[in-house]
């Protein structure tokens, strides 16, 4: 009898600590889960964010550009006169 009761208290124990390590598991399980959501957010925040900056940049550069070319056509004979004068 004292050897049932003992094995009994010993089986309880190891019940008990089995559920103990399976409710940890699954806090640290949905822990985990969140961060990952969290950081799967932030990605997309960032890749959107990412994609306006680039279309930003691009109109910048194109803009730029094409003020450029209206410069130089604008003021090309002045910029780059040789001194030639032709014969006539």
């Amino acid at each position: 009898m004292e050897g049932d009761d003992e094995t009994r208290r010993l089986l309880r124990e190891i019940r008990d600590a089995q559920r103990e390590q399976l409710a940890e598991y699954r806090r640290v399980t949905e822990r985990s889960l969140e961060l990952q959501q969290r950081a799967v957010t932030r990605q997309e925040q960032i890749g959107h964010l990412y994609r306006r900056l680039m279309l930003v940049g691009g109109v910048l550069v194109a803009a730029l550009l094409v003020l450029l070319v209206y410069l130089l056509a604008k003021w090309w004979r002045y910029l780059f006169a040789t001194g030639i004068v032709g014969v006539g």
